[in-house]
């Protein structure tokens, strides 16, 4: 089984692992809510955002660059607001065409769209960090205690737990496609892309049928095994004063930069 697939937790020892996970859920919430309630262009309050996650990066001993790495991949994402760019009135920077269309780009679309990147970046990097630094399990369990509904929670873990087992069926199904689709050395394997088309709806049809039938079975083993809704952990997550202290201190930090964010 391919566990490790969708995991972004790292094993180590730092203090941020040993946090409750209670205290990291509600603090990145806080962090990116606050980051959203920034005025555009609070460029210190964005700075010192930044720097406040680095710091959390080298406390959690996974290296000071660690979100920076991986966050790139998310900011194309963030280009779904590149219509702010046109969109805001203001000073006009530049016009161009477009296909039919003549647009102009403002002083106040430009520095919202810069703001959205900037939120949008430093949001990313704070989910980041917080499943680096907590199991799965516990991040649930801790949306429990936060008083999400338990169906959410619920659904939630079962997807992240099964989403290993779906992949390991769409392998054996895209191993068993290759293993019928050979081809002679210097031919392409297959046919046109309505074949291919219909290889790939069989192939997810299959996948539904299989699903189904493996969750109607998982779901009467566990209702034998008395199963009534809730999921149950080990970890009786007991905070301690270091979380207590730990998460004033974030609220604190986080409330400075709501204030340097509007001077």
């Amino acid at each position: 089984m391919h566990f490790d697939a969708f995991d972004r937790y790292h094993e180590t020892q730092s203090f941020l692992h040993r946090l409750d996970p209670r205290v990291k859920v509600l603090v990145t919430v806080i962090f990116i809510v606050s980051n959203a309630l920034l005025p555009d262009g609070a460029w210190i309050a964005f700075v010192s955002a930044w720097i406040f996650l680095l710091a959390n990066n080298l406390i959690s001993k996974l290296g000071i660059g660690y979100t920076l790495k991986r966050s790139i991949i998310a900011l194309p994402f963030a280009l779904i607001a590149i219509t702010v760019l046109f969109s805001i009135p203001g000073e006009p920077l530049t016009t161009f065409n477009f296909i039919a269309w003549q647009l102009t780009i403002t002083d106040n679309g430009l520095l919202r769209f810069v703001s959205i990147l900037i939120r949008s970046w430093l949001s990313v990097q704070m989910a980041i960090l917080l499943v680096a630094v907590t199991r799965f399990p516990d991040l649930v369990h801790a949306l429990e205690h936060l008083r999400v509904p338990a169906v959410l929670t619920t659904i939630i873990a079962f997807l992240y737990r099964y989403l290993f087992v779906l992949t390991d069926e769409v392998l054996r199904l895209l191993r068993a496609r290759e293993s019928r689709s050979g081809a002679a050395p210097g031919s392409r394997s297959g046919g046109g892309v309505l074949w291919r088309a219909k290889v790939a709806g069989n192939m997810a049809g299959q996948l539904f049928l299989r699903s189904y039938e493996r969750s109607d079975r998982i779901y009467n083993a566990m209702v034998a095994r008395g199963y009534a809704g809730h999921l149950y952990t080990l970890n009786p997550h007991e905070m301690k004063s270091s979380d207590y202290y730990a998460t004033a201190f974030a609220i604190a930090v986080i409330f400075i930069l709501q204030v340097v964010g509007r001077f």
